[in-house]
């Protein structure tokens, strides 16, 4: 059974291991090159842990799964939602973005939001499946990201913004 709980500064490290596990994932995919993709830097997990955008999901206090997020906009934009594979299937990713959708209703956010690839199965299907519904009309925040995507070489023609009121 695990439990969700903000992420502490010395699981840093492994957060940054979740993700690098987890994009193993991808092989298979038409985007197998993700798993290959370097974690998130530690400055960045550090800067969400202190702004409270950054919740792990525990099994025996050992993170096992993660969800980070930042305000864009008024909204909670989900940057990156992790699972170990040997904890795939059980619901915690629903879990974590369940927690946001809370932390963001208590804040006054109206939605969470996100970024994801509209062919993976495990990405927009899945979203589509939690209630996320893809945004027709892009606003300045969600194109200043996916000005950020492209910088970082991520192909923004293969993804889609998809929103879930809280």
């Amino acid at each position: 059974m695990t439990h969700i709980r903000p992420a502490r500064a010395d699981e840093i490290d492994r957060v940054r291991e979740i993700e690098r596990i987890s994009a193993s994932r991808f092989l298979g995919t038409d985007r197998a090159e993700l798993a290959d993709d370097e974690p998130t830097d530690a400055e960045t997990l550090g800067a969400r842990i202190g702004a409270g955008g950054l919740l792990v999901a525990a099994d025996a206090e050992a993170p096992v799964a993660f969800v980070m997020f930042r305000e864009v906009e008024g909204c909670a934009y989900v940057e990156q939602i992790d699972v170990l594979p040997s904890h795939a299937r059980r619901g915690i990713g629903a879990d974590l973005l369940q927690a946001v959708a809370e932390l963001a209703r208590a804040r006054g956010w109206p939605a969470l939001t996100l970024s994801t690839f509209k062919d993976v199965p495990f990405n927009a299907p899945y979203y589509a499946r939690l209630g996320f519904v893809e945004v027709g009309v892009l606003t300045p925040g969600m194109l200043e990201i996916r000005a950020e995507h492209e910088a970082r070489g991520l192909d923004e023609t293969a993804r889609v913004f998809m929103r879930r009121e809280v």
